[in-house]
């Protein structure tokens, strides 16, 4: 699975019959696989399918609580400006940039 791909998750939810490429092993005790057994089946599904949906479902959001910033409007608007007008570049800056051109032009 590529890292990030939010469409490739959604998918699969929608189109159960899809090939799994992968496999993934769990242990856990007898009062968890018992619990898991009788939520799939009130479910009407696999216990795979039955872990799989709700652990999806949590990854995404725990994901998009790392990787995604929310800003109030005006602190947007602060962003966007920052971005129009960037500070001068200061002396450690300059010698990245210098560092970075000696490397890849080796």
């Amino acid at each position: 699975m590529v890292h990030n791909n939010k469409y490739l998750i959604r998918e699969y939810r929608m189109e159960n019959t899809s090939i799994k490429e992968s496999r993934l092993n769990i242990r856990c005790d007898a009062y968890a696989r018992e619990l898991l057994d009788k939520a799939a089946a009130y479910a009407h599904v696999s216990v795979s399918e039955f872990v799989l949906t709700h652990v999806l479902s949590s990854a995404e959001k725990i994901v998009q609580a790392n990787e995604c910033i929310t800003l109030k409007q005006e602190d947007f608007h602060a962003f966007l400006t920052a971005l129009d007008a960037p500070a001068p570049p200061n002396p450690a800056l300059k010698r990245a940039f210098k560092r970075h051109k000696e490397q890849i032009s080796d």
